[in-house]
């Protein structure tokens, strides 16, 4: 049976969104608010939000949330998120007995590499891989228009992998996650700036360093260059472990037009393989994606 409507919750660290899915998945409800401070205050403007929407739909609704970290398999447990006051809390039991409803909720990576899996800019494709470059890194991976999540609920954790075939101008840092030379630390926004700045001494934004590529900088234009190389064997290493259709790219890193006839060229040499077709494509949605996908959790 169809369902009528379904709901998004994007729990982010300064806002929570809220969507409002129809049967054909058209949005006809977008609320945001400002994520306040304290857990208990998060878990009511997540309840308002619902109730919001159910006034909108005038039926009862089942919450899809999408969150910044994950839930342990093992405890139940959020981790991992930069929304601090999270980690350790029991999210999907508090928010089950506050709302009286039923809630499933995934990783906000996975809920973008759903959305554009399901009816977004993958959607003709089986093996789809969901990229997250913004202030940090993340990813999903969908089969079949299926998340997979796997064993620890990890699946497409390919920022805290190393990157491979390290090169000279790769300047190795340690990561929020206890380790050196994560991906995320060279190809999150925050992480290009470092490596500039390592290597120039320049202290540049992300956003200045593309736009001075783009005018013709010489540092800066040296410095994408690597970035893209960068990219190139990160995602080189995931193709050669789960050789996805499609990978869609999300987050703000993902703006950056050059990525998608960059990263086509340099894959080649890193991938094995004789020949490299996968598909590199903008996402649908843009920054609407996450919340759609946490709405489609209830497929």
């Amino acid at each position: 049976m169809t369902k009528p409507y379904r709901l998004g919750i994007d729990l982010g660290g300064t806002k929570i969104e809220a969507v409002l899915l129809d049967a054909a998945g058209e949005m006809v409800l977008r609320e945001r608010v400002a994520t306040p401070p304290g857990y208990r205050a998060i878990l009511s403007s997540i309840q308002k939000l619902s109730v919001l929407a159910e006034q909108r739909a005038g039926v009862e609704l089942a919450l899809g949330v999408g969150l910044p970290g994950a839930i342990s398999p093992r405890t139940g447990l959020l981790r991992n998120a930069n929304t601090v006051c999270l980690n350790g809390r029991d999210l999907l039991a508090d928010l089950q007995l506050l709302t009286q409803r039923p809630v499933r909720a995934q990783n906000d990576a996975n809920c973008f590499a759903l959305s554009e899996a399901m009816d977004g800019a993958a959607a003709d494709f089986n093996m789809v891989f969901g990229v997250i470059i913004g202030t940090g890194t993340g990813g999903g991976l969908v089969w079949n228009k299926q998340l997979i999540t796997g064993r620890h609920a990890i699946a497409g954790e390919w920022g805290h992998n190393p990157l491979p075939w390290v090169k000279p101008f790769d300047i190795q840092r340690d990561c929020y996650c206890g380790k050196q030379g994560c991906v995320e630390t060279f190809l999150s926004g925050p992480g290009l700036s470092a490596n500039v700045a390592a290597l120039t001494g320049k202290r540049l934004s992300s956003r200045q360093i593309v736009a001075g590529a783009e005018r013709g900088d010489a540092d800066c234009s040296e410095q994408m260059d690597h970035y893209y190389d960068q990219l190139a064997r990160a995602l080189a290493q995931v193709i050669n472990i789960v050789d996805p259709d499609a990978i869609v790219l999300g987050g703000g890193m993902s703006n950056i037009q050059r990525l998608y006839s960059e990263l086509p060229r340099r894959l080649g040499q890193y991938v094995f393989s004789d020949y490299v077709d996968t598909v590199f494509l903008a996402p649908k949605f843009g920054d609407s994606s996450g919340v759609r996908g946490a709405a489609w959790l209830w497929d």
